[in-house]
């Protein structure tokens, strides 16, 4: 989702997790519907990919938050708040937990499920399987590349793919060494 004038100027035009500036994305905190601005946080490419992937491949990472927890946008604090309660186990996010203050409203929110089932976008492949991140995929057709000049073969095994966070029918992997999003009809789970 693109950043709107009044995002970035909240933000000042930097992620709100991590203080990186360089190419920021709306990211809709759920279950809420992101119309308003108090329900979206500005996020750069790998906060928003390590929230829509694995939070715990990114652990080193979310170090950072030790200064987002105390920002006063609820959104943020919310966002801050679900990535180290999902770290529990690293004790310096349970010391960083500990350290947070939230209002009863912002804690309620926070400890609501993130992806109810009005929300949670799933991704399935061509069998209807329920695709993860990390997964290993294999195509089942061939597919033209665009813009990269080559064709992935089918029986192209897809490992480690990411989940597009806001389109259930992408997904993105590597396939000789391009990173690319392939469409999800396109693909089979592998076991």
């Amino acid at each position: 989702m693109t950043v709107t004038t009044e995002l970035l100027n909240r933000s000042g035009s930097a992620c709100e997790l991590c203080g990186d500036d360089s190419g920021l994305f709306a990211y809709i905190v759920p279950p809420r519907s992101g119309e308003a601005i108090t329900e979206q946080v500005a996020l750069c490419k790998t906060c928003l990919d390590g929230i829509a992937n694995n939070l715990s491949e990114y652990k080193e990472h979310w170090r950072c938050l030790q200064d987002s927890i105390w920002n006063p946008t609820p959104a943020v604090q919310v966002t801050a708040y679900r990535i180290l309660k999902s770290m529990e186990n690293e004790s310096w996010a349970q010391d960083l937990i500990s350290t947070m203050y939230m209002d009863d409203e912002t804690r309620e929110w926070a400890e609501e499920e993130p992806h109810n089932s009005q929300s949670r976008i799933i991704h399935k492949d061509s069998n209807g399987n329920i695709l993860e991140a990390g997964d290993t995929v294999t195509l089942i057709q061939d597919l033209n590349v665009k813009g990269a000049n080559f064709t992935a073969k089918r029986g192209t095994a897809v490992r480690r793919i990411r989940l597009v966070h806001d389109n259930a029918e992408h997904i993105e992997g590597k396939i000789d060494g391009q990173q690319i999003v392939i469409l999800t009809k396109f693909t089979k789970k592998s076991n």
